[in-house]
């Protein structure tokens, strides 16, 4: 007999599970435990939604220089909490949660100004934790009693829904609906939620209010190991999340609003968002090598480094943080990731606007901020433009080869100087932190001479082990594009150089010399080969098993429009039905058609959220 057969046969209905987690959290984490109809109301409505003996005596400890009177004022502001949908309540609580209540009070003589903390994040156990069980709530009319709630001092910042392991019939699809209709019928209880947790005891998963059921997630390891994760049962979340440190340090540092959505992290990035936060510390005055971040795709990278920022601007002295990244591209994608998360971060994200820009962010910054970058904004200079050493400096895409310490003259006597250490020169204490969705290769020494080595690996067999991303299956294929040996040895010579090389001058380089193989790969008679075998393919083998969408990637952006224009060409019925689109860049001199095709950014940002989220499927 399995462990998880042990269980299920041990807890074969809802009540005995519910006990069990309950038994838990009090004899594993030091919990109390209250039964729901033992506890004194204000009230017989049963419209409590905070624990009423328990939140002011629990505010009052936390809070000892402040006056009872903005004490309960605080109280008051909370249960009277503004906001035309359940979203921005929540919100609004979120940041009282996470930041104090400001409280305006008068003692009979002047008015008083207070920050009221809900939680006492630097002594877990000067708070107090509740878990509560059949916790009747009534709004409306409607009566509710969800199966287990966690408070923390008086207020219920995490709501249970369990389903029997027993019943086949009843699983997590089941919990999360039934908390979707909590949302509708008692929605003031749900103002005051940090997360919920839904669980038929072989599958125990977390998500927030805005969260569909996709996004609610198996917490999968108490200490950040990634060995067995496979086997974790429902004790796993239990242990990995509601240890009182851990729980509180989650509340306040990984759960943010982006836009309307809210983000509870995944167990592998508040494991390694911690780790990188250690190595960062150890860093500073240190050699600066923070380390590199390897997260692959689809696992939430560009969210680790916000929760990374705002971890450094809780636990460091004021710094500064420099965010680099390759591309014009990237760095709008993620500065915007960032400004969506400006509220959490408690300050507003800049970016560099050019070379001169950037060196007068720098240079005329004492502390704070989080500037963006691209790597081309930096340039040689005779003076560094921050000494500091609080300056921290996240590099997306790290595994790529703009990063040479190296000095070189080329054929004109002319000095080109590695990326690397230009950055290092103008930040010439900073610690450097990499962040990468692909493994670095052993042969990659400039990588690890910038960041050193990794804090983390969350790699592509564990997100697909945890559905943070799709399985990828590779299936070879040969098209006859009647290429010839000496273009083909010439293609592997430049991709040998810019594997080993790839600073601004060889990229240019190559630039020049690829100019003649556009001809070569752009040739009508290798795009229709290409295209005669896409459509073939995919009517002989996928039209009829597969459904979802196809990703085709252009040696170059005419190869990208002649493929297009071919492809369109071939199934005429394709392009009427909308059901072909290109993405890409465009420039001024680009051919008007392309324009008709490609759309304005807005059309781009359409196409691109669509293939992101819009199941189709190509008929002939």
């Amino acid at each position: 007999m399995t462990v998880v057969e042990y269980h299920v046969s041990t807890f074969f209905n809802e009540d005995s599970f519910e006990q069990g987690i309950i038994d838990h959290l009090c004899t594993e984490h030091g919990y109390e435990y209250l039964f729901g109809p033992n506890v004194s109301r204000s009230s017989d409505a049963f419209d409590d939604a905070f624990l009423p003996d328990v939140i002011g005596p629990s505010l009052e400890a936390i809070n000892t220089s402040i006056s009872r009177h903005a004490i309960y004022a605080a109280i008051t502001q909370l249960k009277e909490i503004e906001g035309g949908t359940l979203v921005s309540k929540n919100r609004s609580f979120m940041d009282m949660l996470q930041n104090g209540v400001e409280v305006r009070w008068f003692d009979g003589v002047e008015d008083h100004t207070d920050i009221v903390r809900l939680v006492d994040f630097d002594n877990p156990n000067n708070n107090t934790f509740h878990v509560v069980n059949q916790w009747t709530y009534i709004e409306h009319g409607t009566n509710k009693r969800p199966d287990v709630i966690v408070f923390v001092n008086g207020l219920p910042l995490v709501l249970f829904e369990l389903k029997s392991p027993s019943r086949a019939e009843a699983d997590n699809e089941d919990a999360y609906q039934q908390i979707q209709n909590y949302k509708h019928q008692i929605p003031t209880l749900f103002t005051y939620n940090a997360f919920c947790v839904i669980s038929d005891m072989l599958h125990t998963k977390v998500g927030t209010i805005t969260a569909n059921e996709s996004r609610f997630v198996e917490w999968k390891s108490v200490d950040g190991s990634y060995e067995a994760t496979q086997y974790a049962d429902w004790k796993t979340p239990l242990d990995g999340i509601f240890p009182k440190e851990r729980l509180v340090s989650i509340l306040k540092n990984f759960i943010l609003f982006s836009e309307d959505a809210k983000i509870l992290a995944g167990y592998h990035q508040f494991f390694a968002v911690n780790k990188a936060l250690e190595r960062v510390h150890d860093a500073i005055g240190g050699d600066g090598k923070g380390g590199v971040f390897w997260h692959t795709q689809g696992s939430g990278k560009s969210l680790s480094m916000v929760f990374l920022a705002h971890l450094l601007e809780e636990k460091l002295d004021s710094p500064t943080i420099v965010v680099i990244t390759d591309r014009n591209d990237l760095d709008s994608q993620l500065f915007a990731q960032f400004s969506r998360c400006s509220d959490f971060l408690r300050q507003t994200p800049v970016q560099a606007q050019s070379r001169s820009d950037l060196a007068q962010q720098l240079s005329s910054r004492r502390a704070n901020g989080i500037i963006f970058t691209t790597m081309q904004k930096f340039e040689e200079s005779e003076s560094a433009l921050s000494e500091r050493e609080n300056v921290v400096v996240m590099v997306d895409e790290a595994h790529r080869g703009q990063y040479g310490f190296e000095e070189k003259f080329d054929r004109d006597g002319k000095k080109h100087t590695g990326t690397a250490l230009l950055i290092r020169r103008a930040l010439p204490n900073a610690t450097f932190i990499g962040f990468t969705g692909t493994p670095i290769s052993a042969e990659d020494r400039s990588t690890r001479e910038v960041f050193g080595d990794y804090i983390d690996v969350y790699d592509m067999t564990q997100a697909v082990e945890d559905d943070a991303t799709r399985p990828v299956f590779y299936e070879s294929r040969v098209v006859a594009l009647k290429l010839d040996q000496g273009i083909l040895a010439k293609v592997d010579d430049e991709y040998e150089k810019l594997t080993q090389q790839a600073n601004a001058e060889t990229i240019d380089a190559s630039k020049r010399d690829f100019a003649n193989l556009d001809a070569v790969l752009g040739a009508p008679e290798v795009i229709d080969a290409l295209c005669q075998d896409i459509v073939e393919h995919y009517e002989t083998n996928r039209e009829h098993e597969l459904t979802g969408k196809a990703m085709i990637v252009a040696y170059s952006r005419p190869a990208a429009m002649a493929i297009y224009q071919r492809i369109c060409e071939l199934r005429p019925s394709w392009e009427d039905e909308g059901k072909l689109g290109v993405v890409m860049t465009m420039g001024n001199q680009d051919p008007e058609w392309w324009f008709d095709v490609v759309g304005n950014k807005a059309h781009v940002k359409e196409m691109a959220k669509r293939f992101k989220t819009t199941p189709i499927r190509l008929k002939s």
